[in-house]
């Protein structure tokens, strides 16, 4: 009897362990959140749906739509074409770094490496977050794989700037 009673606690605990942890990853929690159409549109076109439901964990970097509106004009058209892949690939995963950083850990980084390579830069104003220029508007969003922070701008890795 005491053996059962011992099973039975044990498998309530671990089962309310469960119960806040979320159950959707990156891409599906993007795409529930409903501002994210062009980045999601974007993800798939650069064929990294996959990557971005993998097992993380991965910290995003997510520009809502009103900032992909605000991108250079015409650039995100261009590369959303097939022969631009691979630069839409490196855009993209400049916003991804390996890990999960939560907002407070962020604040105390200078900088950070994303996926892509080159850096990430950090600071805060006004307790407020920034990322190189774009503000993080909201932070802290879990998915299942990782950690979301929305950003009101497009990151541009130094590579691309150039060759607006």
């Amino acid at each position: 009897m005491k053996t059962i009673l011992l099973s039975v606690t044990a498998l309530l605990m671990s089962g309310s362990l469960l119960i806040g942890a979320p159950k959707k990853d990156i891409v599906d929690t993007a795409a529930e959140a409903g501002s994210f159409k062009t980045l999601i549109s974007a993800v798939k076109t650069a064929a990294l749906v996959d990557t971005l439901k993998g097992e993380g964990p991965f910290t995003v970097f997510a520009p809502t739509d009103e900032a992909f509106e605000k991108f250079w004009p015409g650039t995100l058209k261009n590369l959303l074409k097939p022969e631009n892949k691979d630069k839409l690939q490196m855009l993209l995963t400049y916003h991804v770094i390996s890990g999960k950083v939560k907002v407070r850990k962020a604040k105390k980084l200078e900088t950070a490496v994303p996926v892509s390579g080159g850096s990430l830069k950090f600071s805060a104003k006004n307790k407020e977050l920034y990322v190189n220029y774009a503000k993080v508007v909201k932070t802290n969003i879990k998915a299942s794989n990782g950690i979301i922070h929305v950003i009101d701008a497009v990151l541009v890795p130094n590579t691309m700037k150039n060759s607006k």
